[in-house]
């Protein structure tokens, strides 16, 4: 038998007051799929880290093809043949296409004093023939979509005749074509002997395309199972370590009118948007990516300018293009970019939960800290932030966590219209089960609620209605028994024969 193509015993790591790692064993064969699954916080990312050569590890040893090697540095790894493909990409904007992928080992003459731009050129070309041939590797990288890029940084890896490529959350911004894409992408490298690691929260993806899967909880190996094997629930079972329920959708929908919005435009973005969002109702949007679903919150909440129509809280309106505004009307929008526009990272739990009302914490212009932290602790008590430690910067809790300091913001705002725009993005399967629990304890408690999401299951378990978004329009509104999968691709999908509703 050959070895295995990379393999880590006894692997260690621990932060101040955290065993991130204790004494986990991993390895992945030649040519493998090996999906690397857990809740937040589960131990993922510093084994990637120690892999890539981010953090090295405490202890352990790691061998790859059946050699024992000491990887500290990302250059060390790279060396060894481990590519890493981060969630957040680490491509350089303003640069080509062929220069990200020679970043950091430039093709270079006379000395390394003049850079090989044509051969570059030449080599990206043709390494891109066989994962994308449409990619023009002389324009500049922010030219290209999401997918794309990915490509990008998959040619990179081969550029460096990477024989580990690990792929943390590849598709968190990926359409379902593009994942489909993506997935005959894998296994084509798989069939050039191309081990991958494949990192997700979506358990249908690591079934479509993952052999076996390695499953951590609070730092410790607890499976290693064959995907063929196992059910989605049996795996989340191992994640989570009890059987999450899944609860029935109960409507808290009234007939009172809460939310208005009538003909509103933005260029081609949105056009002539009009819905009603009644109190205790949960109102789904769904549609393809670029169907206008995030520039319609965005809209509503005062952060962009119409070009025309209006939005009325309880039949006042709300002045435009000013976020104030809609949140002293009782707006409040959870950001699909939770880390670039929903906290601020270096700052406390506390701190950030204060932002749209720091006057109500304040006496002669200073803040009242004590009242702060009691007001927070009680609200993120409420929410189960854990831990509950409101003083703890908020960049160092998990997504999950990250996502319930936001709700919990609105919620000390005494927000009463909640603006969800992918709710759970990047988010595991066990904070995913109490982020729709929140959502619904707040319909329960008579708040209105708009959820984006472009997972048709999440639409479908949270939803009372949904509105379906096409190039800009709203072209269809599904009550309750008019919801499923098939009636909301009809919709969603552009076709020659359809008629704008």
């Amino acid at each position: 038998m050959p070895p295995d193509r990379l393999s880590i015993t006894g692997a260690t790591k621990t932060y101040p007051g955290i065993v991130a790692l204790d004494d986990v064993t991993f390895s992945v064969a030649p040519g493998e799929v090996h999906g690397l699954l857990g809740e937040n916080g589960a131990g993922k990312s510093t084994m990637l880290n120690i892999l890539s050569g981010v953090r090295p590890g405490e202890k352990g040893e790691m061998a790859v093809d059946g050699t024992t090697l000491a990887i500290r540095t990302p250059l060390d790894a790279r060396a060894a043949g481990i590519a890493m493909i981060h969630q957040e990409l680490q491509l350089v904007p303003e640069l080509t296409v062929a220069q990200n992928i020679f970043l950091g080992r430039p093709l270079t003459g006379f000395g390394g004093a003049v850079v090989k731009r044509r051969e570059q050129e030449h080599q990206a070309r043709t390494v891109l023939a066989d994962l994308d041939p449409t990619i023009d590797p002389s324009v500049k990288i922010n030219t290209l979509k999401v997918a794309q890029q990915q490509i990008v940084e998959i040619a990179r890896a081969l550029i460096d005749e990477a024989k580990v490529i690990a792929m943390d959350e590849p598709t968190s911004s990926l359409t379902p074509a593009e994942f489909e894409n993506l997935a005959a992408l894998i296994n084509d490298l798989s069939a050039r002997g191309v081990s991958v690691i494949y990192v997700s929260h979506k358990m249908d993806e690591v079934f479509r395309v993952c052999e076996r899967a390695t499953i951590l909880r609070d730092g410790k190996l607890v499976a290693v199972v064959n995907i063929k094997d196992e059910t989605q629930d049996s795996i989340v079972a191992k994640m989570v370590g009890r059987e999450v329920l899944h609860a029935a959708h109960v409507s808290h929908a009234t007939d009172k009118p809460v939310l208005t919005v009538k003909g509103l435009s933005r260029g081609t973005a949105v056009i002539d948007a009009t819905l009603t969002l009644h109190q205790g109702e949960v109102l789904g949007i769904s549609g393809l990516v670029g169907a206008g679903r995030t520039e319609l919150l965005r809209l509503i909440a005062g952060i962009d300018r119409p070009t025309s129509g209006e939005v009325r809280v309880n039949d006042q309106p709300v002045r435009q293009n000013d976020p104030r505004a809609a949140i002293r009307a009782g707006i409040g929008l959870v950001p699909e970019e939770r880390k670039k526009e929903g906290i601020v990272h270096a700052r406390s739990v506390a701190s950030n939960m204060a932002l749209p009302k720091m006057r109500s914490y304040t006496r002669a212009g200073l803040l009242r800290h004590a009242n702060l932290h009691r007001r927070s602790e009680a609200v993120m008590s409420d929410l189960r932030l854990r831990p509950l430690n409101v003083r703890q910067p908020v960049g160092t809790f998990s997504g999950g966590n990250q996502q319930k300091a936001i709700i919990g913001r609105w919620l000390a705002a005494s927000t009463q219209i909640f603006l969800f725009d992918e709710p759970t993005r990047g988010i595991d399967v066990g904070a995913k089960s109490e982020i729709y629990g929140l959502i619904e304890k707040l319909a329960d408690a008579g708040n209105a609620i708009l959820v984006v999401s472009s997972e048709m299951p999440e639409i479908m378990r949270l939803s009372d209605r949904v509105l379906v978004m096409r190039e800009g329009r709203i072209v269809a509104d599904l009550s309750s028994d008019q919801i499923s999968e098939e009636q909301i691709a009809y919709h969603a999908i552009p076709r020659t024969d359809q008629v704008t509703a």
